[in-house]
């Protein structure tokens, strides 16, 4: 048992540290958003959405779902459109409103923009499937669930402190001109996974 909730920890972490659209999105909510209750949306959604998919994958149901090629070219070619626009939609922020800002970014569309960047993103899917779903065939009864609940606890920990690690910087940014760099910076970053992805999809056709 203590294995397997180490093995989780390990794996969740090495999973989720790497900069990608999703913590991008998370942590920049977090400093954009006047209180940090207010960025909540994007944590919950980011948080129920790794559990759907590290639930499928311990479960072999995101194995099936990816086996037919015509959904994952569709989950691809929506993937990049969305994070084509979260990109658009960071670039053009402004910082030397703050506010302004924050209210851009509705609940509503902390919600989508979150589900969108955690569930049309083949390249994360996969390797979720790849790294939780085949490390927890190691386990059986007891100890697959432990290891199951130690990667979700860790995922939900994690995209709680980057909002409250993003809270900080907006508190200590009074000018947003940090904070407007770092939406530069983020909307590279999405674009970045758009290009890899575009580029993941024309592979299959070449």
């Amino acid at each position: 048992m203590v294995e397997a909730i180490l093995h989780g920890v390990i794996l969740a972490i090495g999973l989720i540290l790497p900069l990608g659209a999703q913590n991008v999105f998370v942590f920049n909510q977090g400093a954009l958003q006047p209180k940090l209750v207010r960025a909540l949306p994007v944590v919950v959604t980011a948080g129920v959405c790794d559990t759907i998919l590290i639930v499928a994958a311990v479960s072999g149901v995101s194995l099936l779902i990816l086996t037919f090629h015509w959904l994952e070219m569709i989950m691809f070619a929506v993937g990049i459109l969305f994070l084509l626009y979260i990109g658009i939609s960071l670039w053009r922020s402004t910082p030397s409103s703050v506010e302004v800002e924050a209210e851009r970014f509705s609940p509503k569309k902390q919600i989508l923009f979150a589900a969108s960047v955690s569930l049309l993103n083949p390249h994360a899917i996969i390797d979720t499937i790849g790294v939780i779903g085949s490390n927890a065939l190691s386990y059986s009864g007891e100890a697959r669930f432990a290891f199951t609940l130690t990667t979700i606890i860790i995922s939900w920990c994690w995209f709680f402190g980057l909002a409250l690690a993003g809270r900080m910087l907006g508190k200590m940014d009074t000018s947003g001109k940090f904070i407007g760099m770092l939406n530069k910076i983020s909307a590279f970053v999405v674009w970045g996974v758009a290009l890899y992805m575009a580029i993941r999809l024309l592979g299959k056709f070449l």
